[in-house]
């Protein structure tokens, strides 16, 4: 069993796409030195406190805590399709060399059993004491198979539509989150609203994958049988007639074209004539242009937004869209062969549990929403510019309430990733449903041989 645990780490590595979900962002491998103790690579001070970790956050934690505890701290940052790999290696020889470690959900579950992540809920830590100050779900991922607590994360990911406040005014008469939200209530009425918005003269969505963070209502794997209910193949034809019937933008997701669908026109695509190249620009010059609705995003899409929408800031709105979900998050844990444990857990009580911690990293990080309960209900009626005033840390803590974590395992990234390429296949014409399908249970058996059973309709 554990060689199986340890190939699925393998297949993590090899497919996991770094979100930006993460935090400010991922680089390559590195550290920094400066008076708080953080040491050039390659020079690690046998006293500082060592952080592997797959975003920038937890350098500008690390930083902000070394200069309010006086403690020294060594932070690498790796890339996060590069992490698991690397810290098998180092873990899986039993190194001493690193205390603090990460992991996004879809990587935990084989850490976890991978024994890497120290056990919290016993003494001295007694995270269990803490149950109830961090919003449930987070609580909950943190946890392995036996409702272990071995990692908590600092925020929160549920998912929202981000929408034109001045195009929902023009195309509907309202721009109140409450009714833009029945417009995405559903799979069917997802269409109908992108329809009415291409007869208005715009395209609901930047491109058919905004809908990705709420696709699905169950597990992918359900007692070791692949699980494909109704919602799934429902958001495979809305994929599909989104991008058939011409009702995006065709800008890819984290394209400079998709960035662009945020601050104003793009040009007028169809799903004959759709390929951005270096060109595009010259090429497009004389074609009609349309404005982007709406786009399918986590909460730290707030701050992707911010940086992107230029004169549309104040003109946007986040609802809720077809069903709760989430995306990314990083979760911090102690590694079970580190021999500064104690201070390991200074330092994630510093990160997660600490409402001071949480007011400052609500600041400096300009929006990340926070998972301390009584930080979210303290910042409840802060109002955001650039989204018409919007109170969305109230926002965010409602949709978190509604996330069910029973669903999520470890084996939705390759599954999902199988399953849209399914989608990609049937929209372009490339294969009929049924051979996508086909192609997608041979490629789900092959990917989890005698591991996941395929029941074929």
């Amino acid at each position: 069993m554990k060689l199986k645990k340890l190939v699925s780490l393998l297949l993590v590595a090899a497919m996991t796409v770094s979100l930006a979900a993460c935090g400010s962002g991922n680089d390559k491998k590195t550290s920094s030195g400066d008076e708080n103790g953080t040491t050039e690579e390659g020079s690690v001070d046998k006293d500082a406190l060592v952080i592997w970790t797959i975003t920038n956050d937890q350098k500008t934690q690390a930083e902000k805590w070394a200069e309010e505890t006086g403690n020294k701290v060594d932070v690498t940052v790796i890339e996060s399709g590069d992490y698991p790999t690397k810290l098998q290696a180092a873990l899986g020889g039993g190194s001493k060399d690193v205390d603090v470690i990460v992991g996004e959900p879809q990587m935990l579950e084989d850490f976890f059993d991978a024994g890497f992540f120290e056990d919290l809920d016993q003494a001295p830590y007694n995270a269990q004491d803490y149950a109830g100050q961090i919003v449930d779900y987070v609580w909950e991922v943190g946890q392995d198979s036996d409702g272990v607590q071995r990692a908590i994360s600092y925020q929160i990911t549920p998912a929202g539509i981000y929408y034109r406040r001045d195009i929902a005014q023009n195309v509907f008469g309202t721009d109140d989150p409450v009714e833009i939200g029945k417009l995405f209530a559903d799979y069917d009425t997802v269409l109908q609203t992108a329809q009415t918005l291409k007869e208005a003269g715009y395209r609901c969505f930047a491109s058919d994958g905004e809908i990705t963070y709420f696709s699905g209502q169950s597990a992918w794997v359900i007692d070791g049988v692949l699980n494909v209910d109704q919602a799934r193949y429902d958001y495979m034809d809305l994929c599909v007639e989104l991008y058939q019937q011409d009702l995006t933008a065709y800008a890819s997701q984290w394209s400079t074209p998709w960035y662009q669908a945020m601050s104003g026109p793009v040009p007028v695509l169809t799903a004959e004539d759709n390929a951005w190249s270096e060109d595009f620009a010259e090429e497009t010059a004389d074609r009609d242009t349309t404005e982007v609705f709406a786009f399918g995003l986590p909460s730290w899409g707030v701050l992707t937004l911010r940086d992107n929408v230029g004169d549309t800031s104040g003109k946007w709105g986040v609802c809720s869209g077809p069903a709760y979900g989430f995306g990314g998050g990083t979760y911090l844990g102690i590694s079970t062969f580190s021999e500064k444990k104690d201070l390991a857990w200074d330092f994630i009580k510093w990160c997660t549990l600490n409402e001071e911690t949480a007011d400052w990293w609500i600041e400096d990080s300009e929006g990340d929403t926070v998972s301390l309960v009584s930080a979210l209900e303290k910042h409840a009626d802060d109002e955001n510019a650039v989204y018409g005033g919007q109170k969305l840390y109230q926002f965010w803590q409602e949709q978190a309430a509604g996330i069910d974590y029973s669903k999520v395992t470890r084996y939705d990234k390759q599954i999902g990733d199988a399953w849209g390429t399914a989608i990609s296949k049937i929209k372009t014409g490339e294969m009929t449903k049924d051979e996508a399908i086909a192609e997608f249970y041979d490629t789900v058996e092959a990917t989890f041989p005698g591991e996941v059973t395929v029941n074929r309709d």
